[in-house]
């Protein structure tokens, strides 16, 4: 592969890493290779520029821009890389990516009950720097309302089933494919069935409860417990009994704590300190005193206003706000879990971490930790699991523990090579693997190399006509009202909590509902009953509302008639992120179709397969249209027309803005005969970034 200089000099040769733990991170692999007998080389640390996309695109979920890729190019070569690092840990996009990675392994829905609040709660989570074990324990073990209490949106989204419980809290937390234990005795694993039901255990007293009168679901706890042995079927009802929680999974022992979780102990301690000295209320104090002055403000005005007994009932019955039963059965399992002498979780977790950054785990499958499947680097997962817990279970220092790392910084395998040779440099950490970007940085990173984030062409320069079949009121003056939209019609989108139309272009596969997570947050604080439709109708109500919509002013029926109507709009779109996307996306969705998965059953993984249908995508799809034109608001638009044209300017400049690097001498002859052959140095410019979005360079890590 040619090399290449940026005019702004950044450099080719990596810098040298600083950071001491990741240095031991690479001192592990290499004495655990020379161990294991392989004779391969590793792969030299990759240049500046290809560290810098390949960082940003992890950590933040897009590519560079111009001006970020200059100002890392300022900075001194020793110590930049970290330097970078250290930003955009601090980067307010890092909560939206990482939200993402939560969201695959923790299988969180928008629109499952109480799933929009439970993805804001974890994107709050990572912002607010929340210990990963404290996440861990508060979704195992809390009970209440979907979306008022967002926590509770976890065990609602598998309808708080015990069984199914159990093996979401094996797989997830543990990374231990528990699941067909509850058949039978595990085929491949030491897990019996009765291990898998003293785990569902904990979850049996739980029960999901959906009011019809209130439309409200929740969670709460029994005094009976459902999980019974010996399984159905295989005894008389008489003789099946409720059986106690019990923990199946081995606790590391010592005599004194090792150093790691002394680390841990020390640093917590210092914490609770510090919190002292300040002298404010700990989060629970906090939300215990403001959940008494909710009961405190509500149970005088709040019932009055429901319509009917029944409701009223209901609303006693389910404690309207706040009072749901708490599981001790489940805060002892999620303590458990998440003890530091549980090694399961923290080594689950570093493996998930690990994989979404080089491209492969210590343990494949990433959910799949059993005897006859071990880690192929199991003294460098160790130590990496020992220093997550010494953080507190901190995020942020685990990633940039990793990215820090050369065998985070490593390129990929020669390209001569083999593939058996290839798989074992990747396997054996000399050789990152080729990846290709998720679905949602790909997304964002087409959004932000065609400056779509905000409008790029000044109002009035892409006015086009659209037609609509809508309903109007028969016999009525001025102008239509577009109560039903038909055929080609405006398709919807939310952004920041309002609708707006698309284009009405008939293909609008990149858009979707953007999720505002401050506000759901808030609205789950909110006193109001009318927010949670608790403000009981009957269905004689409905329809008679329905049926007064339906009338004119004369008060009889109003007819109506479809009438196709043109409207003149500014094809001057504005794409919004693909972090706060409602999510998953729907079927069909660039999202989709580029590998996000449903979410929806256990151990669902993204696919990074490819598929002619994501090709068909990226080729005649609008955002990589839209990507590809140049808006007269673009710094490209002036190196493109009038007296400052200079088309050498504007080539080297897509190439920065996209593949986030200079063009090659060979690559600028092509650029222009394909600039020179257009009929317009626009039009030229944007068959060439088209191009360039869509080879493999651009989708791939470097």
């Amino acid at each position: 592969m040619q090399r290449w200089t940026f005019a702004v000099c950044l450099t080719v040769v990596g810098t040298l890493s600083v950071n001491l733990s990741a240095s031991e991170v690479d001192r592990l692999i290499l004495e655990e290779n020379q161990s294991a007998g392989v004779k391969l080389q590793p792969v030299p640390v990759v240049g500046d520029h290809i560290f810098l996309r390949r960082v940003y695109v992890d950590l933040i979920g897009r590519i560079p821009t111009e001006a970020e890729i200059r100002e890392f190019a300022t900075w001194p070569a020793q110590g930049r890389r970290e330097k970078l690092v250290d930003k955009l840990l601090k980067d307010e996009r890092f909560s939206d990516r990482w939200t993402i990675f939560y969201a695959d392994m923790l299988r969180l829905r928008s629109q499952a009950n109480g799933g929009a609040a439970l993805i804001a709660y974890v994107h709050n989570a990572v912002k607010t720097g929340m210990p990963y074990d404290e996440l861990a324990r508060r979704l195992i073990y809390t009970n209440g309302k979907a979306g008022r209490t967002p926590e509770a949106g976890f065990i609602l989204g598998d309808n708080a089933d015990p069984l199914a419980m159990a093996s979401v809290t094996s797989q997830v937390f543990l990374g231990i494919r528990m699941g067909c234990a509850q058949c039978h005795d595990h085929p491949f694993d030491v897990w019996t069935r009765r291990d898998f039901y003293d785990l569902a255990a904990y979850y049996g007293r739980t029960r999901r409860y959906e009011s019809e009168f209130a439309n409200v679901v929740y969670a709460t706890e029994m005094e009976q417990s459902v999980i019974l042995w010996p399984p159905e079927g295989e005894a008389a009802d008489a003789d099946r009994k409720a059986i106690p929680p019990r923990f199946p999974f081995a606790m590391e022992k010592f005599t004194a704590p090792p150093a790691y979780i002394q680390r841990l102990e020390k640093l917590r301690a210092d914490k609770l300190a510090a919190q002292v000295v300040k002298k404010g209320p700990s989060v629970d104090d906090l939300l215990a005193d403001t959940a008494d002055k909710v009961v405190k403000s509500t149970t005088g005005g709040l019932l009055a206003d429901l319509k009917t007994a029944e409701a009223k009932s209901e609303m006693n019955k389910i404690g309207a706000l706040s009072p749901y039963k708490e599981s001790e059965r489940r805060k002892a399992l999620a303590a458990a879990v998440t003890d530091p002498k549980n090694k399961y979780f923290s080594r689950s977790f570093v493996n998930r971490v690990w994989k979404n950054l080089v491209g492969r785990g210590f343990v494949e499958p990433v959910d799949d930790f059993r005897e006859d499947n071990p880690p192929v680097h199991p003294k460098t997962l160790d130590y990496l699991a020992e220093e997550f817990v010494a953080s507190d279970y901190d995020l942020r220092a685990l990633v940039k523990l990793v990215v820090t790392s050369d065998a985070y910084q490593r390129g990929q395998a020669p390209a001569q090579s083999d593939e058996l040779t290839r798989n074992e440099m990747e396997v054996n950490l000399l050789a990152t693997p080729m990846r290709r970007m998720i679905a949602e940085s790909m997304y964002d990173s087409i959004v932000t190399a065609g400056h779509l984030f905000e409008a790029k062409h000044s109002p009035g320069k892409n006015e086009k006509t659209i037609y609509e079949t809508v309903r109007v009121p028969v016999g009525q003056a001025g102008s239509p009202l577009a109560q039903l939209t038909r055929g080609g019609g405006a398709g919807m989108a939310m952004a920041g909590g309002a609708m707006k139309a698309d284009d009405g272009s008939g293909y609008a596969l990149e858009s979707a509902i953007e999720l505002n997570f401050d506000a759901l947050l808030k609205e789950a604080e909110k006193e109001e009953v009318a927010l949670d439709q608790m403000k009981v109708m009957s269905a004689e109500e409905v329809e008679a509302q329905r049926m007064m919509m339906e009338r004119g002013a004369g008060g009889g029926r109003m007819k109506y008639e479809e009438k196709k109507v043109a409207k003149v709009i500014d094809d001057n779109p504005v794409f919004n992120t693909s972090l706060r996307m409602q999510s998953p996306a729907p079927e069909g969705h660039f999202l989709r179709v580029f590998g996000q998965p449903n979410r929806s059953d256990l151990g669902d993984l993204r696919d990074d397969t490819a598929s002619m249908r994501q090709a068909l995508m990226m080729l005649n799809g609008r955002i990589t249209h839209e990507a590809a034109r140049v808006g007269d608001l673009e710094p490209m638009y002036k190196l493109l027309t009038g007296k400052t044209m200079d088309l050498d300017a504007a080539i080297k400049l897509a190439y920065l803005e996209i593949m986030t690097r200079r063009p090659t001498e060979a690559e600028m002859i092509e650029a222009k005969e394909i600039l020179g052959g257009a009929a317009s140095p626009l039009d030229g410019m944007a068959d060439l970034r088209w191009v360039l979005l869509n080879c493999n360079e651009f989708r791939f890590l470097p």
